[in-house]
């Protein structure tokens, strides 16, 4: 693979991570503020952003141990956004989008376990 498509394929992962971020801010602005939204709030705002900080984190590549414990934290936030998003409560008008954020979590919780495998196996 050349540099050029390295660089693309991380920076793809990176801005993917933030765009989740994004999206589950968006998506948290038009929820419910009951008590416990907003703790499931706070939880998924912290897990979701957890998520690209770290992917970025993991492409400085300072040593493999260090991008392989990024990548297993990427994975670890990448489900715990996933069970924040099944807790919430929202509204019917929400129900697709959440859909789709759980989706994407789901997704990257596998690529991240793909990446980690596979580092296992070189």
């Amino acid at each position: 693979m050349s540099e050029e498509n390295k660089e693309s394929k991380k920076y793809d992962l990176e801005e993917r991570t933030y765009d989740f971020a994004k999206d589950c801010k968006n998506f948290l602005k038009r929820i419910d503020r009951s008590v416990h939204n907003l703790e499931y709030y706070k939880q998924l705002i912290r897990s979701s952003g957890s998520v690209a900080a770290n992917m970025i984190e993991a492409n400085e590549n300072f040593s493999r141990n260090d991008f392989s414990h990024r990548i297993k934290i990427c994975r670890k936030e990448s489900k715990e956004s996933r069970l924040w998003l099944r807790l919430v409560d929202v509204k019917d008008q929400l129900e697709g989008e959440r859909a789709v954020l759980i989706q994407e979590a789901t997704e990257l919780m596998r690529i991240f376990g793909a990446i980690l495998e596979k580092m296992k196996n070189n």
